[in-house]
């Protein structure tokens, strides 16, 4: 028996490859699935199901398209009606892999066609359980997501969601090895845990939703609390999945479009794409394309294109290394963003050689920063854009909160004439939002190297009161 978890780190994402005797099953795969396909053939195995926990809102699956290039049926649990050709399995059904089996459970609540598949060993003996959105380590999956589709309230679902943990994971060995399809960083849930793999034991004595003293009521309350809107392309990403999607490799293909700099400049003007520079985010404050927005590939990437770009169906323009040009269109594939029109040919530098006009960020390291403070009797302002959860826990005192995720809601609060400051926890978010600000044509602004981390270094004084203003 062989379980390996492959890990996604930009989309904190758990894929998997299970295999038997020659048979293999995915759990949840990715987009590119060629990877899967080469494991299995370098081990001469063929993959023989490909599980699907539930129509996923955070990435595009690659269950279909591994399908179609290896014949292996796709499985949802019950209730799934997707619009293509899949096995719905009933709760408890089994599939044999190898000396393994695999034991379907709906688990529904995160969504309602949600299901854990539990793995035996050639014994029987019960040895691993396969979570998805179901149950994370540390956490569980929001119940808000499927609210449209299920025509039910977030208090229904995780209702539903209490009984499904107690019914069908609660009863389970302590000893059962729990993989679930999120870690910490995805927006598929409120609070979890850095680890990846857990026993279900040590679960029960960590994950505040799995208290064996909670009443339904209390796990309603403490599962819906605190939970901020989803992401705007999560709708667009479950639709694809249930629907299907064009082929990654086409996709890939139709965005490697090499353009001029003139033609990189028309192709903006005529079809109001995004100027989306992925490069490191000091290159872009030193020189950029005017109008152009920043989200650099080396952090959190997809899911910050996807909640702030937010329609899959918007053409963009890359800037990039000629030499990641491939990895940032996957990247965006892995999201649903499919309408890549090509590239800017030799970069940001080719740019500047057309004499083409340019732009920069002011930022200036936490010292200067501190004692620009100073030397104004704290009498500047200043603009924190890191989650409303972090600003609460502790931030500098003059500061203003104005979430990155939520930064167009909050253009009016930026000062129209005087100098502002803005910061986050390490520099990456707030130059994404210098970006946005000064496409919207709000230029005043300066950033602060290094974000919060360096700010408290350098002795700003900080709290953790926050005065209800600031969190519009």
């Amino acid at each position: 028996m062989k379980i390996e978890q492959i890990y996604t780190g930009c989309l904190a994402q758990g894929a998997y490859y299970i295999e038997s005797n020659g048979e293999v099953a995915i759990i949840d795969p990715l987009r590119e699935v060629q990877p899967y396909i080469d494991k299995a053939e370098a081990a001469g195995a063929k993959i023989k199901y490909i599980f699907e926990t539930h129509f996923h809102a955070d990435f595009v699956s690659g269950h279909v398209t591994l399908s179609e290039k290896t014949g292996a049926p796709i499985i949802y649990g019950p209730t799934a009606n997707p619009n293509f050709e899949a096995i719905t399995a009933t709760d408890g059904q089994e599939f044999k892999l190898g000396e393994l089996t695999f034991v379907v459970l709906h688990t529904p609540g995160h969504t309602m066609e949600s299901a854990t598949y539990l793995l035996k060993d050639k014994e029987g003996k019960d040895h691993a359980l396969f979570t998805g959105d179901t149950l994370f380590l540390g956490d569980v999956g929001r119940p808000d997501l499927a609210q449209k589709a299920a025509h039910m309230t977030q208090e229904e679902l995780a209702g539903i969601l209490y009984d499904s943990l107690r019914n069908k994971i609660m009863p389970l060995a302590d000893d059962v090895i729990v993989y679930p399809a999120h870690g910490a960083g995805s927006a598929c849930g409120k609070n979890m845990m850095k680890e990846t793999v857990d026993t279900l034991g040590h679960q029960k004595e960590v994950n505040y939703a799995l208290r064996s003293d909670m009443t339904k009521e209390e796990f309603i309350k403490e599962v819906t609390d605190g939970l901020l809107p989803p992401p705007a392309y999560f709708p667009m990403n479950v639709k694809m999945n249930k629907e299907g999607y064009k082929n990654i490799e086409e996709v890939i293909k139709r965005g490697q479009i090499a353009l001029s700099p003139a033609a990189f400049e028309a192709a903006a003007n005529e079809t109001e794409a995004v100027m989306l520079d992925v490069r490191d985010q000091s290159d872009f404050a030193k020189g950029h394309i005017p109008g152009s927005i920043f989200i650099g590939i080396d952090d959190s990437f997809a899911p910050w294109v996807g909640d702030l770009i937010q329609n899959v169906e918007q053409p963009i323009l890359l800037i990039a290394e000629k030499d990641r040009i491939e990895e940032v269109i996957t990247r965006l594939s892995r999201v649903g963003f499919d309408n890549t029109l090509g590239y800017l040919d030799g970069g940001f530098e080719a740019w500047k050689k057309a004499s083409k006009e340019y732009d920069n960020v002011t930022s200036i390291p936490a010292n200067e920063f501190k004692q620009i403070e100073e030397d104004s009797n704290s009498d500047i302002e200043i603009f924190d854009v890191r989650k409303p959860s972090e600003f609460q826990a502790e931030h500098i005192v003059s500061a203003y909160n104005t979430p990155l995720s939520d930064l167009n809601n909050h253009l009016s609060e930026y000062p129209e004439n005087e100098t502002f400051y803005i910061y986050c926890a390490g520099g990456y978010r707030s130059m994404i939002a210098a970006s946005i600000l000064k496409s919207r044509g709000i230029h005043n602004l300066i950033d602060v190297q290094g974000g919060f981390n360096a700010i408290k270094e350098a002795g700003f004084e900080t709290t953790n009161y926050v005065c209800p203003s600031t969190l519009k």
